[in-house]
């Protein structure tokens, strides 16, 4: 809205009384409300039985993530977690706070100044109290400090970190606040990234979280909804060459997390190559990995080396190789490398006029996230579900579940 009108800021007050036009969020609030107005005078003639779901349906026109994140919400509002924000102080931040509560998903803990957020909250007329809804950890008067230093002194101190420096690292980078509450069980999952570079946030999980047992290479995977229907895309943005077994280990992490979601995954290695007509090394590659693949007991469908036509088309694959092990539409796109990944993330994004939910971390020991810095409060909204799901599970991402899937 503030986009629309060339605003910096805009909150309800003597100055702002009646909603802007472009405000998205009217469809769902005013419709429902004046419909149910209208059926409690008797001005309406026609009575809707269920207005949750006429909500649910308005919200479609406005979130178009909604019907696949729909069940993840649901999942979610059964369990809530406690979640921390390491950029608590980030507006977007603190308005998917506001919308975390109000759907019941989560409690947040924000990283950030007290003042600055207090001061930020009544900026933005949000309903948040601090104490109240939601918890706020200031890196410059917690009492916390020093038994998380010498937390992260255990952790990273055989890699060159002396004590004075992890008191450093506590008190001045939130994404190090952050991941320590988290692994000391303060927070049940963590979401970073709204400012600072991905490597940066990277470095700290690695260091920090560490990767589930067994576990090859952090990943990630997203989501891309398209006005034909939803692909995911995996790895967009941590390993620029992995191995074939580090394909494989993507694959079978990237299906395990559709399925927490409610999707059922049909994924496709993909390549320039198509079932062997050429030999390159990526090609040998990818094909290396289908075999890995193929010699597990797997719960879902997966071919390659394919190009992505051939993924997205069963006629076409069927006139190319009549015997594979993919039915129907691949729905999980396995790219050759991150460059591969994340053009064609963004081409999708910007030509296909798709809408983004991720990135979704892969590999991490504990539910942690870095979202990218110009992710939407919507998104954020469905990566906090995504993390509430992924603590709910108790599943600590291995080499040995990812083979059993």
């Amino acid at each position: 809205v503030m986009s629309a009108y060339g605003a910096d800021q805009l909150s309800f007050g003597a100055e702002y009384v009646i909603p802007k036009p472009f405000d998205p969020r009217l469809i769902t609030s005013l419709a429902p409300a004046v419909a149910k107005a209208a059926m409690e005078s008797g001005v309406a003639t026609r009575q809707i039985e269920d207005l949750e779901a006429y909500r649910e349906q308005l919200g479609r026109f406005v979130y178009r993530s909604g019907m696949l994140m729909k069940p993840v919400f649901e999942k979610a509002i059964r369990e809530p977690k406690k979640i921390v924000y390491g950029e608590g102080e980030d507006e977007r931040v603190l308005q998917t706070a506001q919308q975390v509560i109000e759907t019941g998903i989560a409690r947040p803990i924000l990283i950030g100044r007290l003042d600055r957020i207090q001061a930020r909250i009544k900026t933005l007329g949000l309903r948040l109290v601090v104490g109240s809804d939601v918890d706020v950890v200031d890196p410059h008067t917690t009492d916390k400090h020093e038994s998380l230093a010498v937390l992260l002194h255990e952790l990273v101190g055989r890699h060159g970190v002396n004590p004075r420096e992890a008191r450093r690292g506590v008190r001045n980078d939130p994404s190090v606040l952050a991941f320590l509450m988290l692994k000391r069980g303060e927070a049940d999952a963590a979401i970073v990234g709204t400012g600072g570079r991905f490597v940066h946030h990277l470095r700290r999980m690695s260091s920090i979280i560490g990767k589930g047992e067994g576990v090859l290479e952090f990943s990630t995977l997203n989501a891309m909804v398209l006005p034909k229907g939803t692909v995911f895309i995996a790895d967009t943005y941590v390993t620029p060459d992995p191995t074939a077994e580090e394909i494989a280990e993507l694959t079978a992490l990237s299906a395990a997390a559709m399925q927490h979601m409610g999707v059922v995954p049909k994924a496709a290695l993909l390549s320039h190559s198509n079932f062997g007509d050429r030999d390159s090394p990526s090609a040998r590659k990818m094909r290396r990995a289908a075999e890995i693949l193929h010699s597990r007991n797997l719960d879902f469908e997966v071919d390659g080396e394919m190009h992505v036509d051939a993924a997205l088309s069963e006629s076409l694959r069927q006139k190319i190789y009549g015997h594979g092990t993919l039915s129907g539409t691949a729905n999980l796109l396995i790219m050759p490398n991150v460059d591969a990944a994340h053009i064609a993330l963004n081409l999708l994004k910007t030509l296909g006029e798709g809408v983004s939910v991720g990135a979704m971390m892969l590999g991490a020991a504990l539910p942690a996230h870095i979202v990218s810095q110009s992710i939407t409060v919507r998104g954020l909204l469905n990566m906090s579900a995504i993390a509430v799901v992924d603590a709910q599970s108790g599943i600590v991402p291995s080499k040995e579940n990812a083979e059993t899937l």
